[in-house]
């Protein structure tokens, strides 16, 4: 088992009233003059974004707003921001949405502060010595930024996709109610669960075998959200699934499945050039390129993948072929995602195959040029991307 250190300051007001203590937390964490973060036109025509205004009114809070946040957010609308808080004197971030516009959120609170060009906290160039603070209202469970140290944002120039952590950026607090997820559509509730497994997933994968609680924290998670997504694609006025969901999505990444263990993350880094390059849902390119993935390091951890396979995915034990147990897992947990509406191959994720000249690009966004490895689990270079790339491409 591995040494660790948790650290999640995040509070989290959770629940059907959460959002009526608005008010008073952004005052009791020292916001005077907030800016309201938002992506696109849900959140006004929801009422939540008419709820905000109101409630900041009545409390005689200063706000400006800036919305129109996408999906990968964009280093660019982040400049906007950073200005905007300038030049009005914010001095607290409101983010009203989920990942996007929380990662958009946190690094606008990082470039207030900072005299050079923000992208060098993700180019490795520098690291940043301060952050406004920010809190939540959140309406998307899935990337768990509302609680965790990350931050991933998309370079215009090039479409990089690329995060970064600091626990300078954890949320002062974090809003939620899951009524505020009931009209989801059925794919971004979909690819929003594989998100939350996958960051659990990415941690669980370890070559630390020995963190036996964590395992079984890991191990429940996955089965709750696995299930509960099942019944809010059914019913999606479902409110104890729909919180079972929106609860994960903050433990699945805010470290608690990584305590004892050591993350992962390679198909999160494999997943972002699929994003940056071809402008895919992060979840659903995740499900895409797991499989492949999960059968290139298949041999060399066989135990892992049984356990997982026998005790997340509920496959029988084979005790006399461990990698038969292992690989029945790995198609069981693909059927999953077919069943919840998500892809496992990048065909699928695309509608066709990726030229020899997008799996090269991939392959050179990923490793940057051939400068850097993804993985812990496995150390995964440019060669091993270009290999599950295109086991992903069949």
């Amino acid at each position: 088992m591995k040494d660790f250190n948790f650290y999640a300051p995040t509070r989290v007001v959770f629940g059907k009233n959460s959002e009526e203590q608005l008010s008073q937390l952004i005052r009791q964490y020292g916001g005077t003059k907030v800016l309201v973060h938002y992506g696109g036109g849900s959140a006004r025509k929801s009422g939540l974004l008419d709820k905000v205004e109101a409630m900041l009114n009545d409390a005689k809070i200063d706000f400006v707003e800036l919305g129109g946040v996408v999906p990968n957010p964009l280093l660019s609308k982040v400049r906007e921001g950073i200005e905007l808080c300038r030049k009005e004197g914010v001095d607290f971030i409101l983010a009203v949405g989920g990942g996007s516009v929380i990662d958009s959120s946190k690094a606008i609170g990082y470039g207030v502060g900072y005299d050079g060009d923000l992208w060098d906290f993700w180019d490795g160039k520098a690291v940043p010595q301060s952050c406004l603070p920010i809190g939540v209202m959140l309406t998307i469970p899935a990337a768990g930024s509302e609680m965790s140290s990350s931050c991933v944002v998309t370079n215009d120039e090039g479409m990089l996709k690329r995060g970064f952590n600091s626990d300078l950026c954890r949320c002062k607090f974090a809003i939620m109610n899951p009524e505020r997820t009931y009209t989801l559509p059925p794919y971004q509730t979909a690819a929003g669960a594989t998100d939350i497994m996958m960051h659990t997933m990415e941690r669980y994968f370890s070559k630390y075998e020995d963190a036996t609680l964590t395992d079984a924290i890991s191990e429940a998670l996955l089965r709750t959200v696995k299930d509960a997504v099942f019944e809010v694609l059914k019913n999606p006025e479902d409110y104890r699934n729909r919180a079972a969901i929106m609860w994960a999505s903050s433990l699945s990444h805010n470290d608690l499945t990584e305590c004892g263990t050591e993350k992962d993350f390679a198909s999160h880094r494999l997943e972002h050039e699929l994003s940056g390059l071809f402008g895919v849902t992060h979840g659903a390119g995740l499900a895409a390129v797991w499989g492949s993935w999960a059968r290139f390091v298949l041999d060399r951890h066989i135990s892992r993948f049984a356990q997982f396979a026998v005790n997340v995915m509920g496959v029988a034990n084979d005790f006399t072929d461990p990698r038969a147990t292992a690989l029945r897992g790995i198609e069981a947990t693909e059927r999953f995602f077919h069943a919840i509406g998500m892809p496992v191959s990048i065909p699928e994720l695309i509608g066709r195959k990726a030229t020899d000249a997008e799996i090269a690009e991939l392959v050179r966004k990923c490793s940057r040029d051939g400068k850097i490895t993804v993985g812990a689990l496995e150390v995964i270079d440019a060669g091993a991307m270009s290999q599950i790339y295109r086991l992903a491409n069949q």
